[in-house]
């Protein structure tokens, strides 16, 4: 399994936080809240286009909206791919800081 990019860890966890609420703008804005950065719409597009083709997030369009102008909202959803991706980086980055750390305490005694 390819290891996920921090880009993609976060936005996979934006869309986990978000739910049903997970389309682009909304996504943009929890990874404001959490980062303190912006991020532009157009990085945050292709990363999501590229999320789905690599399977670790479908996504869908609502029924049209008349707040919208009768354009449709495309939501996201984390899959079972992108479960097990971010699953795995966490395990991974879990047992580095666990071992740098381990190391460092045993080298300063």
């Amino acid at each position: 399994m390819k290891l996920l990019s921090r880009t993609e860890e976060f936005i996979l966890l934006a869309v986990i936080y978000l739910k049903e609420s997970a389309y682009a703008v909304m996504i943009r804005q929890r990874l404001k809240e959490v980062t303190g950065k912006s991020w532009s719409y157009g990085a945050l597009f292709t990363s999501l286009e590229q999320m789905v083709r690599k399977g670790y997030l479908d996504s869908y369009l609502t029924e049209p909206l008349s707040e919208r102008g009768g354009r449709s909202k495309r939501i996201y959803r984390i899959s079972l791919t992108g479960k097990e991706a971010l699953t795995a980086i966490r395990e991974m980055g879990n047992t580095m800081w666990e071992a740098a750390y381990t190391r460092e305490a045993g080298d300063i005694n």
